[in-house]
């Protein structure tokens, strides 16, 4: 079964990027993950901004250069390094110069940007068989595991994800496989497992270091040990969320040191890579501050906004950059504090949004062409479907039915990833990493029916968070309703909308 989903899943992404073989890239981010990798590749270090790229962004906006500017570029902190570096290894490959290849007598003109999206495709099927994984191993059956992998297979974003150079290809699979390797840690109690727990931690820390405060969540969910109540009991002894052998609590704190120390092995050279280039403490990336201040700025709504982001982007230097954001943040703070319960609730609004943000962006400016209404509409509902579908049955299959250990790791990331995201800056693609929980506890809710054997306290939490999912999205579509009706009309890849 994970042999075969893995197949379809490939077969699935593996359409849209044959078939945008020539495509750009075409977000500020995208350019920077490139610079950062090919800079790798050349042997420059983790350099950005060098003379060619300069020139290409001062095009559009000034950049006042550092009197010892480097041609090569400015060494930087502020992108995490595993993504470039995936990104690296693949134009170590296959260069970093394009390919030209004749199919059918037509001469055809690969770049690093089709080849990067090849191996993306290659990631991001991967991702089906891991949700199959964290199915079984939260404890549900062999059908909802295959349901779960199936969502993750066919869901539309998913399949269109590995166009865009973006952290969500490997941090989303990264980030799933820690999920997987905490559970069998928790199952077996080897060192071996929680070892590799511990170092998969810190791979995808290294991807994006919003995950850092969820280290000791885990390990403290790892270490903690509970006798199972009457009425809460697994199936049998053989269920993965059944306590392995009554270990003594020093066994359990050997093994949860374990874990930190392999999670600092991978991640603590690179915080004093950090430190010595800054002469301060940094940890993975130096980049909260410039997110704070797009998150607290006063015309923020505590999301990206593309004129606020070009307040503090010509900045080179990381060190400036971040102490100008934060210094920025606590006058924002304190000139109106009663604003921030507000900010943070329009962020969990925007981390729960609807999936249609990079389709505005890439259609309206024309990167994928004009198409007529219907297919507009067609396509931005396929696009937001499964998460209208598949939230609501989610929250059924977290809150209904036994909360054993498994589920409530994947209650405790649920929870971390969307208040983490209330503190810092929200988007909607920021819920891309929780697709393979939210699809195995839907497929859980949909196969397993939970809700038949719940109480009626969690039959009322489950249609709480269904109220509220709804409640935001029609709220959303309200608020936007003139972009939404203006990408339908005739001229809609023609508006130009910033991201």
């Amino acid at each position: 079964m994970p042999i075969l989903i893995f197949l379809l899943a490939l077969v699935l992404r593996l359409v849209p990027v044959i078939l945008a073989y020539d495509l750009p890239v075409g977000l500020d981010d995208m350019f920077q993950y490139d610079m950062l990798a090919r800079s790798i590749v050349s042997g420059n270090g983790y350099r950005w901004y060098a003379q060619p790229d300069l020139a290409l962004f001062q095009q559009y906006f000034a950049i006042p250069l550092p009197p010892e500017y480097d041609p090569r570029g400015v060494l930087t902190s502020f992108r995490p390094p595993g993504y470039p570096a995936f990104l690296a290894l693949v134009y170590a490959v296959s260069g970093i110069e394009p390919h030209t290849i004749v199919l059918g007598g037509k001469e055809v003109v690969l770049t690093r940007y089709f080849f990067a999206r090849l191996a993306q495709a290659v990631l991001g099927a991967l991702l089906a068989p891991l949700t199959w994984a964290l199915a079984r191993r939260t404890g549900f059956t062999e059908r909802t595991a295959r349901w779960a992998a199936g969502f993750i297979a066919a869901w539309p974003l998913l399949i269109a994800y590995p166009l865009g150079l973006a952290t969500e290809n490997l941090f989303v699979v990264l980030l799933t496989l820690t999920l997987v390797l905490l559970l069998r840690a928790r199952e077996t109690g080897r060192a071996r497992d929680h070892a590799l727990a511990g170092w998969a931690l810190g791979l995808t820390t290294l991807t994006r270091s919003v995950i850092t405060a969820f280290v000791p969540l885990a390990v403290l969910w790892l270490f903690w040990r509970r006798r199972w109540t009457r009425g809460n009991t697994p199936d049998d002894a053989t269920h993965p969320c059944s306590p392995m052998s009554q270990a003594s609590w020093r066994h359990r704190l050997g093994l949860a040191i374990l874990v930190v120390a392999c999670f600092l092995m991978v991640t603590v050279p690179w915080s004093v890579r950090n430190t010595l280039l800054h002469r301060r403490f940094v940890w993975i990336e130096s980049a909260l501050g410039y997110q704070m201040y797009l998150g607290y700025h006063p015309q923020s709504t505590g999301t990206f906004q593309y004129g606020i982001s070009l307040d503090l982007l010509p900045i080179l230097d990381d060190n400036v950059r971040d102490r100008h954001g934060m210094q920025a943040v606590w006058g924002f703070i304190r000139s109106n504090p009663a604003r921030v319960p507000y900010l943070m609730l329009r962020k969990a609004s925007y981390m729960w949004g609807l999936d249609r943000r990079e389709l505005t962006y890439f259609y309206s400016n024309n990167f994928l062409g004009c198409w007529p209404s219907p297919l507009v509409g067609l396509v931005f509902g396929l696009a937001c479907a499964p998460l209208v579908v598949l939230a609501p049955a989610a929250a059924i299959g977290l809150v209904c039915g036994r909360m054993d250990s498994c589920k409530a790791l994947l209650a405790l990331l649920l929870a971390y990833y969307t208040g983490i995201h209330m503190l810092i800056l929200a988007e909607p693609r920021f819920h891309l990493p929780l697709f393979a929980p939210i699809a195995a506890l839907a497929a859980f809710a949909f196969v397993e029916r939970p809700w038949r054997t719940s109480r009626s306290w969690q039959r009322g939490a489950a249609l709480t968070l269904i109220v509220l999912l709804f409640l935001n999205w029609g709220w959303e579509i309200a608020r936007d309703w003139n972009v939404v009706s203006g990408l339908l009309g005739a001229n809609g890849c023609e508006l130009g909308l910033p991201y």
